[in-house]
């Protein structure tokens, strides 16, 4: 079993940064690949970025690339979503998950409740 938990969404006006990271629970964190997806209202929840279980593999969507860097420190449990230059339309209630390295939501098995993330124009 394991437990995630985000911190560090907000409020930013568009072209700011945030830093999210996801905090996960007991001894198995490095064997799961890492995933952050987003869900905006009235919309379908999205994949932004995941990140191998050694962390040299790294995936995001298109509409991220050049600006969100996925990361994470197996030491402290835990993955980062570093997002620059953001835009009005990235607000959504970002989430983390663990699981399958891939971007279909179904091969992740453990979410986090989300952190929500708004971008002001």
């Amino acid at each position: 079993q394991v437990q995630l938990v985000e911190s560090g969404g907000g409020l930013v006006q568009a072209g700011g940064s945030l830093r999210l990271s996801c905090a996960a629970s007991g001894r198995t964190f490095s064997s799961y690949a890492m995933g952050w997806f987003r869900q905006a209202p009235g919309k379908e929840r999205e994949f932004v970025a995941v990140i191998s279980r050694s962390g040299t593999s790294t995936s995001y969507t298109d509409s991220v690339k050049g600006r969100f860097t996925i990361s994470r420190d197996n030491a402290k449990n835990t993955v980062y979503l570093q997002m620059n230059s953001l835009k009005p339309e990235d607000t959504a209630l970002y989430y983390c998950a663990a699981g399958t390295f891939g971007l279909r939501g179904d091969l992740y098995d453990y979410w986090g409740q989300g952190t929500q993330v708004t971008v002001s124009s």
